[in-house]
C-alpha cells in the first residue's frame, strides 16, 4: 500500500515540474515575441531627409575612403621610385670603387711615359696590365666580350659590315671581327661589328682581287 502511494507521489511531482517546464517555455516564448513586437514598432520607416542625409554620410565614408588609399598609393609609388634612385646610386658606387685602382695604374703609367728616359717596351707593358686589371674589374660586373673570330654568324650578337671571300673560313663563319661587342649579365649592350666569309672565291672574283 505504502508503495503504491510512494508511486503515485512520484508521478504527481514529475507531472507538476513537467507542467512548471511548460509554463517557464510559453512565458519565455510570450516575452521574446512581445520584444520583437516592440521593436518592430519602434522601427519606424525613415523619412525623405533622414534617407538623403543618410546617403549623404554613407557617400562621405566611401570617399574619404578612397583618398586614403590614393593617398597610400601615391606614397608607395614615390618610396618605390626613391629605392630605386637609391639602388641604382649605390649600383654605380660599387662598379666605380671598382673601377679607382685601375684609374691610380692608368695615373702611374701615364706618368712614366712622360719621362725623358721613358723604355717603350715596359710603357706598353704596364699599359696591357692595366687593360688586364679593367677587363678583371667589368667581368666581375657581369661584363663579357663578344669576340667571335672565326665562329658561325649570329645575327643577333654580330652586325655584319661585309662579306669577303676566304680559302680558310667556311662560307658563313666570321672572318675578321672590326669591332668586339658586349654583354652586360646575358643582355646584349652591343654587338660584334664583323666581316663575314662568302667562301671560296669563284675565279673571276680570285682575278678582280689580283687586280
Amino acid at each position: 500500500m505504502k508503495s503504491s502511494e510512494s508511486t503515485e507521489s512520484n508521478e504527481t511531482q514529475e507531472a507538476a515540474a513537467e507542467n512548471e517546464a511548460v509554463q517557464s517555455q510559453t512565458a519565455a516564448e510570450a516575452t521574446e515575441n512581445a520584444t520583437e513586437e516592440k521593436a518592430e514598432k519602434d522601427e519606424k520607416p525613415l523619412t525623405p531627409e533622414e534617407q538623403l542625409a543618410a546617403a549623404k554620410e554613407e557617400s562621405k565614408s566611401h570617399y574619404e575612403r578612397y583618398l586614403r588609399a590614393a593617398a597610400d598609393h601615391e606614397n608607395f609609388r614615390k618610396r618605390t621610385i626613391r629605392e630605386k634612385d637609391e639602388l641604382r646610386q649605390y649600383a654605380a658606387s660599387r662598379v666605380l670603387e671598382d673601377l679607382l685602382p685601375v684609374l691610380d695604374n692608368l695615373s702611374l703609367g701615364m706618368a712614366a711615359a712622360s719621362q725623358p728616359n721613358a723604355d717603350v717596351k715596359t710603357i706598353v707593358e704596364g699599359i696591357g696590365m692595366v687593360q688586364t686589371q679593367l677587363k678583371t674589374a667589368l667581368d666581375q660586373q657581369g661584363l663579357k666580350e663578344i669576340n667571335p673570330a672565326g665562329e658561325t654568324f649570329d645575327a643577333h650578337q654580330h652586325d655584319a659590315l661585309s662579306q669577303q671571300a676566304s680559302d680558310d673560313v667556311a662560307e658563313g663563319d666570321v672572318l675578321n671581327v672590326i669591332r668586339v661587342g658586349y654583354s652586360l649579365n646575358g643582355r646584349l649592350l652591343r654587338p660584334a661589328s664583323v666581316v663575314v666569309s662568302s667562301g671560296v672565291a669563284n675565279e673571276e672574283e680570285a682575278e678582280e682581287a689580283k687586280d
